[in-house]
């Protein structure tokens, strides 16, 4: 299809439920690639985000065509992975590839320059561990799921510059993690 996310969203809300399908697929491997941030087994991500899908769907009339999309639907993501992680008690997450938020030092591309690049990444996964989850939740939202600051504004429900504030303390606290370990 090449009309738009809201504009599905407004024929599902006409009552062409079987639209909604074009979304899950749009939506599927984003949200589940935005879940393993959070958690750890395939099965638990493959039933979270099933259960975003249900939400939304049943949710699809209180969403205003007017607006974006994506952070409507990662804002039902975001609550719904968040109380697993309040029900579960613990909070494990897995890392993330962080070769697109800290830029690398240009190495020759050689084998040697690629063996490099990894260790790198081996050694800056390490530290975003020691990221509180508020810091590492805007680092994903922006790098990988693509949302611009007043979107990731939308999805965590807190002020643009606060994003703007947890996005620099990240970014600081990576790079100081990784001096440190030299």
């Amino acid at each position: 299809m090449d009309i738009s996310d809201e504009q599905i969203a407004k024929l599902v809300q006409n009552g062409d439920s079987d639209a909604f399908g074009e979304l899950i697929t749009r939506y599927e491997s984003k949200l589940k690639r935005y879940a393993r941030k959070f958690l750890n087994t395939d099965d638990e991500i493959d039933d979270l985000v099933q259960d975003v899908f249900i939400k939304s769907y049943t949710n699809i009339q209180s969403f205003n065509t007017e607006l974006r999309f994506s952070p409507w639907i990662y804002r039902i993501a975001h609550n719904t992975f968040v109380n697993e992680l309040k029900r579960k008690s613990k909070h494990s997450m897995h890392l993330f590839d962080i070769d697109t938020i800290l830029p690398f030092a240009a190495a020759e591309e050689t084998t040697d320059g690629e063996l490099l690049e990894e260790e790198l990444r081996s050694e800056i996964e390490a530290h975003i561990q020691d990221l509180q989850p508020k810091y590492r939740e805007v680092i994903v939202l922006h790098y990988f799921e693509s949302l611009s600051y007043k979107e990731i504004s939308d999805v965590l429900q807190i002020p643009v510059s606060t994003v703007g504030v947890r996005m620099s303390r990240a970014r600081k606290k990576l790079k100081e993690n990784y001096k440190h370990n030299d």
